[in-house]
């Protein structure tokens, strides 16, 4: 298969990994520490979500781009979590920016609070664990690794 190719699917897996323990993590660090993800109501319902939205996206392009050569593990590790944390902080600037009718430096505030709160730095740790299995699979696929089979698959069954 081409690892172009290879690279993209396990991307896309790893990006739907990363969107299931973010919002798994956010639930839980909801629930346990009593806090709302967004402590600003003026922010409103969608600039979180559209927020991990977009660092997700994030963290699929650089998986897909970079699983290509998955030899560089500590890189695609690195650069996926720095990308999806920048990603996250930018777009919480810009959806307070354009839900609020604060100032900029305002906005440039909450983004950087939220980016440095429990919630955003439970982005780029997502994107760590999601990247470290995604490469290792990746280097699975491009050394022959096959892929796993259901039991009525086998040849070898009665």
């Amino acid at each position: 298969m081409d690892p172009r190719r290879t690279a993209w699917v396990v991307a896309g897996f790893a990006a739907a990994l990363d969107l299931a323990i973010v919002v798994c993590a956010f639930g839980f660090v909801s629930l346990l520490a009593d806090v709302e993800v967004v402590a600003d109501r003026s922010v409103g319902v969608l600039v979180v979500p559209v927020a991990v939205g977009a660092s997700v996206l994030a963290v699929l392009v650089v998986l897909g781009v970079r699983l290509a050569r998955p030899e560089r593990m500590a890189a695609t590790v690195v650069i996926s979590a720095v990308v999806s944390w920048l990603v996250l902080v930018a777009v919480a600037i810009l959806g307070h920016l354009l839900s609020s009718t604060g100032s900029v430096m305002q906005s440039v505030a909450f983004g950087t609070l939220f980016g440095l709160g429990w919630f955003g730095l439970l982005v780029p740790v997502a994107a760590v664990v999601v990247a470290v299995f995604a490469v290792l699979v990746a280097r699975g696929r491009g050394h022959g690794m096959a892929r796993p089979r259901w039991p009525w698959e086998h040849d070898d069954v009665e």
